[in-house]
C-alpha cells in the first residue's frame, strides 16, 4: 500500500473570508475524487485549525494499492482539474509518498 500525503499553503487573499472559501472549495473537490477514481482507496481531507505561523492550510491523506495506482490517479482528468484549481489558490505544497 502507498500513503500519499499533501499539505497546501494557500495564498493570502485581499478579500475577507476568501481564504476559507478557497480551502472549503478545495476540500470539496478533493473529497469528490473518491467517487470517480477507483484506484483511490481512501482519502481524508482536513482544513487546518491551528493558528501557528508554520501551519499549512489544508492536508490530504490518501491510500493506493501500489505506485501504479497512484500514477493513474495523478493523470486522471478529475485530479488534473483539481490541480488547476490548486495552482490558482495555493502558494506552496509539500508531498510525502511512502509504503506501509
Amino acid at each position: 500500500m502507498i500513503k500519499h500525503i499533501v499539505m497546501f499553503k494557500l495564498r493570502e487573499c485581499k478579500i475577507p473570508g476568501e481564504n476559507i472559501n478557497n480551502a472549503r472549495q478545495l476540500k470539496k473537490m478533493l473529497d469528490d475524487l473518491v467517487n470517480h477514481i477507483p484506484e483511490l482507496k481512501s482519502m481524508e481531507v482536513g482544513i487546518n485549525v491551528s493558528s501557528r505561523p508554520t501551519a499549512y492550510d489544508l492536508v490530504l491523506v490518501s491510500e493506493f494499492l501500489n505506485e501504479a495506482d497512484l500514477g493513474t490517479y495523478r493523470v486522471h482528468p478529475r485530479h488534473v482539474k483539481v490541480i488547476e484549481f490548486v495552482k490558482q489558490v495555493s502558494e506552496t505544497s509539500v508531498v510525502v509518498d511512502y509504503e506501509f
